[in-house]
């Protein structure tokens, strides 16, 4: 077993930068589906040249490379104690390259690791087989998309469907309610895996299974796979669309799974992953070590994006108002900004996500945010040997956790714009409005296109709290976000949500008796 280590870190770089054939052929047909020049389908553009930037500078595909899952199926004899230390190794070097970004937190500090390394962290599944070599298989699934999990306890009242009882039809309304609660906060289009029945805890495992299943495959139970074709045809009638901007596709995928329970309970669990779909596998051989066979086909022969549309995506005879600011923005500038507006950014803006938000509301900031930007980011950084910091990857984080803090936050500083992804609630637009500010809504996942538009590292403040949690300024060039909520209290986000949720109300009546 002296490749295993190697072959694992290999597995590690392969999933976090490399999307597979069966996912690239996906979003090529979703984006086949959407609109030409519409926010969805220019969404679709920057989501495919992300994927091929990936590839090509083999770094993350998303800054947020989540809670690193392996399953590990060994056979009889082999030694779990020390594939489990050597698995671990592996995570310790891709995070150390820079191909996983520094997510393990103490739960009760907030204290980071900086290695991936720690109490639950990575999550490791053993399980014997019959078989004689070892397969390994992981999943890098990020934290918005995670909080974008659901699970429902049958029978139970749902918004806009009415009641979901304990038969498949009940099921049927759950899953599109949590395609519908999902809305952009998951970074959609979205796939999505369903556990039907087991307890609380065994009802998300089987969940999670199902996403190492291939999209293009078929499920065993006929009923199964009726209501996946059900929920392909269906739940993208709800007009989501990526990032929640409206449009054809709100799912990629969906793969169900069922297990029995007791009969005083009935769960639904569903696990919901954004577009960025990172699972890979490889079969090892039991003895060396050394990679055998990739389980999922690579996506290095499928180009998502032509050569000639890589700049700026592809072109069209109309689209949206492009305003280009240079940071320290003013509030008139503001205020003549609308939502469906994209605004390109020169100069510099700061980073800042949950520690930051809350320690900002009680204390001072180190530097002058007046008609500044701040980013919701936590990139992946790595430091040179001169001790200069570069940014591998810097796609937007959720949004919606700093809802309590941004509106205060702008005002007691003077912020004049917020990048995000997903949107904020009612307390953000309030404050726009009344302060005159902005929310720009980047393009989730996307974290190679934007941090080709920093052009370098000015400073950062707070790395007490972690890299991924720290304030880094950075100097920008060209980064391009849509207006979603403006400072007229416009929000494309309410919007989306008002009217997906009069259209989920259509899927009310008994499909399956």
């Amino acid at each position: 077993m002296q490749q295993f280590e190697q072959s694992v870190y290999q597995l590690i770089v392969e999933t976090s930068t490399n999307l597979p054939a069966d996912v690239r052929r996906t979003i090529q047909k979703a984006r086949e589906l959407e609109d030409q020049g519409t926010r969805s389908a220019l969404s679709l553009t920057t989501i495919a040249q992300n994927i091929d930037l990936a590839e090509c500078n083999v770094s993350p595909i998303c800054q947020d490379t989540g809670m690193p899952t392996f399953i590990v199926h060994c056979p009889v004899g082999a030694n779990q104690i020390i594939m489990k230390q050597q698995i671990r190794e592996a995570v310790k070097r891709a995070t150390k390259e820079g191909k996983l970004r520094t997510n393990s937190v103490d739960s009760l500090t907030g204290a980071n690791t900086g290695d991936n390394l720690g109490p639950g962290t990575p999550v490791i599944h053993f399980e014997q087989w019959e078989q004689d070599d070892i397969d390994v298989r992981l999943i890098l699934k990020g934290g918005g998309c995670e909080n974008k999990n659901i699970q429902y306890s049958l029978p139970c009242e749902l918004e806009g469907l009415g009641k979901a009882g304990r038969d498949l039809d009940g099921i049927r309304k759950c899953i599109l309610h949590a395609v519908y609660q999902a809305q952009g906060q998951g970074c959609s289009a979205g796939f999505i895996g369903v556990g039907i029945g087991g307890d609380r805890t065994t009802g998300y495992e089987l969940a999670k299974q199902q996403l190492f299943r291939h999209i293009e495959d078929q499920n065993e139970i006929p009923e199964l796979q009726q209501l996946e074709d059900y929920m392909m045809e269906n739940a993208n009638k709800l007009g989501i669309g990526t990032m929640g901007f409206g449009g054809q596709v709100s799912l990629l995928g969906c793969k169900i799974g069922v297990m029995n329970r007791l009969p005083a309970s009935f769960f639904v669990s569903v696990a919901y992953n954004c577009w960025a779909y990172r699972r890979q596998g490889v079969l090892l051989d039991a003895v060396s070590g050394e990679i055998k066979q990739w389980v999922y086909e690579s996506g290095s022969g499928i180009t998502m994006m032509k050569e000639e549309a890589m700049n700026r995506g592809e072109e069209t005879d109309e689209g949206p108002r492009e305003v280009v600011l240079q940071a320290p923005i003013t509030e008139e500038q503001i205020r003549g900004l609308r939502v469906g507006d994209v605004v390109i950014i020169d100069g510099e803006i700061h980073t800042g996500r949950d520690a930051l938000h809350s320690y900002l509301m009680k204390n001072d900031c180190k530097v002058d945010l007046n008609g500044g930007v701040i980013y919701h980011c936590g990139p992946v950084m790595k430091q040179d040997q001169d001790g200069q910091w570069h940014v591998l990857a810097a796609g937007p984080t959720t949004s919606i956790r700093e809802e309590p803090y941004q509106g205060e936050i702008m005002k007691k500083f003077g912020l004049r714009a917020v990048i995000g992804k997903g949107g904020m609630g009612p307390k953000t637009l309030a404050a726009l409005k009344e302060h005159g500010g902005v929310y720009l809504n980047a393009i989730g996942g996307a974290a190679q296109y934007y941090a080709r538009c920093i052009q370098k590292v000015n400073g950062v403040d707070y790395m007490e709290f972690g890299i991924p949690e720290a304030m880094w300024h950075l100097e920008v060039k060209g980064f391009a976000a849509i207006v979603t909520m403006d400072s007229h209290g416009n929000s494309l986000h309410a919007d989306v949500d008002m009217t997906s949720k009069e259209k989920l109300a259509q899927f009310k009546e008994t499909v399956f008796a």
